[in-house]
């Protein structure tokens, strides 16, 4: 009996279960979702060619400290990078006394306390200092930046889907509504205050264009830095704060492939010197 009543209960949950699938797929079928302006001119990320890609990527360090000149001149204005210290710029081909220059010319200082009035300070950055917030607190943040608070760079290209490309693409993605998507949608019209990007999910973002013009930061090594040129240049960069063992971690990937292959060939080799003798 018992057995009875739960086979009963059962189907009558797989009913009730049919019956909600083929309510939804029938109604979306005939009602379906009416299209939305972020569904339509939202646009996918175009590609970025970097010398990181692939199984085979390393980078490019030249084009990374040109990336790390955009964002110490631009970027750092209102973005911080708490995951990096100043040492790690060693990594990307920065010698210790350049190190130490960076750290101790960086505009922003860390803060601390003063040991005689207990006082809130400031000192100069060392090089195993982590790179310094641009506002003190949240708040601040929020208040420089209409309300919106500037995301943390160091992990951006990761926590993002196509990190590296959905940076260069949403770097070089502003420009005006067209006439055809506010006639289609008249209520997609860019509020005040904020800036019309198709890159970004809801196409409007608070942060003003960052790069506005060519030549806008002069690169050490001569590169003419056209907007096109200093994304992607940041983007790399920031494609290393987020991932600086990648060149390691493809190294250790050959290496373990290769150990693998090896010894499958000496466990082969075995199998068949021990059954040599042993006929089928």
């Amino acid at each position: 009996m018992v057995r009875l009543i739960a086979s009963l209960v059962g189907a009558a949950f797989v009913l009730v279960l049919g019956i909600a699938l083929f309510g939804s797929v029938s109604g979306a079928i005939t009602d379906p979702v009416a299209p939305t302006a972020e569904s339509v001119y939202h646009l996918h990320p175009k590609e970025l060619e970097l010398a990181s890609n692939g199984v085979f990527g390393k980078f490019d360090r030249r084009q990374v400290q040109r990336g790390f000149q955009v964002y110490k001149e631009v970027c750092s204005a209102c973005h911080s990078l708490r995951l990096v210290a100043f040492r790690d710029l060693q990594k990307i081909g920065y010698s210790e006394p350049e190190v130490k220059a960076i750290a101790n010319q960086w505009v922003i200082e860390q803060p601390t306390i003063n040991p005689e009035t207990g006082e809130a300070a400031t000192r100069k950055n060392i090089p195993s200092d982590h790179f310094p917030s641009p506002f003190a607190n949240e708040v601040a943040a929020r208040a420089a930046n209409n309300n919106a608070l500037p995301p943390d760079l160091s992990l951006i290209t990761k926590a993002r889907e196509e990190g590296t490309a959905y940076v260069h693409s949403l770097l070089t993605g502003y420009r005006a509504q067209s006439p055809a998507m506010l006639k289609a949608f008249p209520d997609a019209k860019t509020p005040e205050g904020l800036h019309y990007n198709p890159y970004f999910a809801n196409l409007n973002i608070a942060m003003p264009p960052p790069l506005t013009s060519d030549g806008q930061v002069t690169y050490a090594d001569g590169t003419k830095a056209s907007v096109e040129q200093m994304s992607a240049d940041v983007s790399a960069f920031l494609t290393w704060t987020a991932e600086p063992n990648l060149e390691a971690r493809h190294a250790a990937g050959f290496a373990s492939i290769l150990f693998i292959l090896i010894f499958c060939g000496l466990a082969w080799g075995a199998y068949r010197n021990v059954w040599r003798d042993v006929k089928h």
